[in-house]
């Protein structure tokens, strides 16, 4: 179904997807770190100053101006956090030459626009250009000021803070606002030769390509300096082995008109093991879709929330549960939410619900890699779990889960913190 190669070359993995069915070339290159506190907001702050302009087209117009000249290419760059990951992506799209009436050559025109991105960034006396950092220091600021205003966003990042205090993960991926003025551009132009010379990098070149072609370019553009060593990138791989004694409930005050009630459990299963699928339809039917349980219960019948959902952070094996109510409903949700992974645990799972859920996450992958970016970012799950799972794989694996699978893996899921952000208190809810 998927033509995934995946070639080790010098200083970077060339992972390619043969495929006819886009008319343009996709790369996606990933830089894979583990979250360190230290560094947390000069990474978070970096992929944005090298989008901003390269040696060969030192401001953010003339990158623009190449691009366009490139038929329409686009770039962009973006943070994500992968279990205890910062990951760096940096995306371009390219028209693909075959479609093309001239014989331009666009593909090496791209990788060596890309290369530039990664390794010939735009500078001025040693370090990164003073205007650009400017730019982009208030950008970032803005970025992580945005969170506190989206309450969903913060209930989230204060439930992390709390679930995870001792751990990489409590971290936010934008790092820390009062840490960003600080940051000169020779420090974030060391930090970012540390990057080239530790981080795990892994390129994705989809499209009407041929992988021996791709390689060769990749050679050509990419030059890594002397005493490249990534090793040290990929980092420890620790299981989750926190025993649950005593659920942590955290409440916090600000003028809200919704209450925002966010739940956090631990799974003790991530994608490299072998229950991950069971965990998979267990998300489903536990909150992840519009006919999962806390949708039915907590939203429909008892008509106490605004939402209510499910999401599950693969590499980390937390399961995190989402609800708007009104403050005074706090009690009653939680009795309810707790409620619903009762009733999996007991095996009360209609063969309606497990065979729906099946069919949504099939069709869920389907569309994910449908597009090149969806793709890429299933290809890159195994980098990040160390595991070599085809997407054939995952697909049948979905299919062959059975009830029983989903009680057992539901055995395992433990509350861990309830963060509850509520509105200031009104006369019958004190006691909250």
């Amino acid at each position: 179904m998927v033509n995934h190669k995946k070639t080790d070359l010098d200083g970077i993995t060339l992972h390619t997807v043969e495929t006819k069915k886009y008319k343009t070339t996709s790369f996606v290159l990933q830089i894979k770190q583990m979250i360190d506190e230290s560094s947390v907001t000069k990474r978070a702050l970096l992929p944005s100053v090298l989008q901003s302009g390269t040696k060969d087209f030192p401001s953010s117009k003339e990158l623009r101006s190449a691009l366009d000249d490139l038929y329409g290419a686009t770039l962009n760059t973006d943070l994500s956090k992968k279990g205890e990951n910062q990951v760096i992506s940096i995306r371009m799209e390219v028209a693909n030459e075959k479609f093309l009436s001239n014989s331009e050559p666009v593909l090496d025109k791209a990788f060596h626009l890309l290369s530039q991105v990664l390794l010939a960034p735009a500078m001025e006396d040693g370090a990164f250009k003073e205007s650009i950092m400017k730019k982009e220091k208030r950008n970032l600021k803005q970025q992580i000021e945005s969170i506190y205003d989206d309450k969903m966003r913060y209930a989230n990042k204060r439930l992390l803070e709390e679930m995870f205090e001792s751990e990489p993960y409590r971290i936010n991926v934008y790092g820390n606002e009062d840490e960003v003025d600080a940051i000169t551009s020779k420090d974030l132009f060391e930090y970012y030769q540390q990057v080239i010379l530790n981080d795990k990098m892994d390129l994705y070149v989809i499209g009407d390509i041929s992988t021996d072609e791709m390689a060769e370019k990749v050679k050509k553009h990419f030059r890594f300096p002397q005493g490249r060593n990534e090793e040290k990138s990929s980092g420890p791989k620790t299981k989750d082995e926190k025993k649950i004694s005593k659920v942590k409930e955290i409440f916090e005050e600000q003028d809200v008109q919704q209450g925002k009630l966010h739940m956090g459990y631990r799974t003790y299963t991530t994608y490299s093991d072998n229950d991950y699928f069971a965990l998979q339809v267990f998300n489903g039917v536990f909150g992840g879709f519009s006919h999962s349980k806390l949708f039915m219960n907590v939203r429909e019948k008892a008509s106490l929330a605004y939402y209510a959902a499910s999401r599950f952070e693969s590499h980390k094996g937390a399961i995190f549960v989402m609800s708007g109510i009104e403050t005074a409903n706090y009690e009653k949700a939680v009795k309810i939410i707790k409620e619903q992974l009762e009733e999996i645990k007991n095996g009360n799972i209609t063969d309606g619900e497990l065979d729906q859920t099946k069919a949504m996450i099939n069709n869920q992958v389907l569309e994910t890699i449908d597009s090149t970016i969806g793709l890429s970012e299933v290809l890159y799950h195994n980098v990040v779990a160390g595991t070599n799972r085809t997407i054939e794989e995952w697909i049948d694996g979905i299919k062959k889960v059975t009830k029983e699978d989903v009680v057992e893996v539901s055995k395992k899921v433990t509350l861990d913190t309830i963060f509850f952000l509520k509105g200031a208190s009104t006369n019958g809810n004190e006691n909250i």
